[in-house]
């Protein structure tokens, strides 16, 4: 199979190149090239902020898988590649509906549909909006196209630093303060297992739009699995999540957060795994993700990273208060 991966350098479209060029297909990440492309494929040089790809790439491609989130770089790409199988890497940020579980493609309402390109830095938000026009741009040129909304992608290499931390943490040891109720639903995924999903879907040209997502678990489940994967057994204090708004802390992700909390979207990490999982999606353990990002991070001193100090972490651990 001729693969075209729109990117190739980082992350998931790094894993993504790395399992077809593994697969022995003839690959082709088609970026800037700040990073080095993976061993066995070839780089064309593609600056999708200032060229067309249109204007760069020949079509012949049988499938093209693509990241994007800008709908002009969509647009243009579809029109550089139009005979190929499209493999849309979307989100489960298109959905409206944050707090209903176990739902999925068909059942949720969208966003409403972005068609220009947003500066995302100043306007976060139009992300999913964004990304809606985009899988309509997609489906539009190639309905038989496979359209799939990841959630919480993790694992080495991860540019966010979100689950990053809790392996970091837990292997640090100590009273290590998580966001209550225990119970709580979370759902993650790892890259390289999305990723070799993605390709055998341009393998076989699948069809259909899914969500792209891992078991739900706890979290008291996620962090006990994550605690296993560093090899540690550390204190978990659980802080109700009114209490830890009302001492001001940050959910998600960046300085001074707890990530991967989302205290009002409930639903957000509880999609319903079935679909993926049908359709061939396979999992590994999250212990196995978590000692694999501890290794990373060790590794890499660039490793991205964000949450809470440790000293802000005490702080509010004394501040909860038994």
């Amino acid at each position: 199979m001729r693969l075209l991966v729109l990117g190739g350098t980082l992350f998931l479209s790094k894993a993504v190149a790395e399992e077809a060029v593994r697969r022995g297909h003839e690959v082709t990440c088609a970026c800037r090239g700040s990073s080095a492309v993976p061993a066995g494929a070839r780089h064309v040089p593609l600056d999708r902020r200032s060229a067309s790809a249109r204007d760069v790439l020949e079509d012949g491609y049988d499938a093209v898988v693509d990241v994007a989130r800008h709908p002009s770089w969509v647009r243009s790409a579809l029109e550089a590649a139009p005979s190929a199988h499209w493999v849309f890497v979307s989100t489960i940020s298109v959905y409206a509906d944050t707090t209903t579980t176990g739902a999925g493609p068909g059942s949720l309402p969208l966003v409403e549909e972005i068609a220009e390109d947003v500066d995302l830095t100043e306007h976060p938000e139009a992300y999913g909006g964004m990304k809606v026009a985009c899988e309509r741009a997609v489906l539009e040129h190639h309905p038989g196209a496979t359209l799939v909304r990841p959630g919480l992608i993790v694992g080495p290499g991860d540019p966010t630093g979100r689950f990053t931390y809790w392996p970091l943490r837990l292997a640090e040891g100590g009273p290590a303060l998580a966001p209550g109720p225990p119970d709580r639903p979370v759902q993650v995924v790892d890259a390289r297992d999305l990723a070799a999903w993605l390709v055998t879907c341009a393998e076989e040209r699948r069809t259909g739009v899914v969500d792209g997502v891992g078991p739900v678990h706890s979290w008291q489940q996620l962090l006990g699995e994550v605690a296993a994967g560093v090899g540690t057994s550390p204190e978990v204090v659980w802080v109700d999540s009114a209490a830890l708004a009302e001492l001001g802390v940050r959910p998600w992700v960046g300085p001074g957060s707890l990530p991967v909390w989302l205290p009002e979207d409930g639903g957000m990490l509880a999609h319903d795994p079935g679909p993926a999982a049908a359709a061939g999606l396979r999992c590994r353990p999250v212990r196995e993700t978590a000692a694999d990002v501890l290794a990373w991070v060790r590794s890499d001193a660039g490793a991205p990273l964000t949450g809470m100090s440790r000293a802000e972490e005490q702080e509010l651990l004394r501040r909860a208060g038994p």
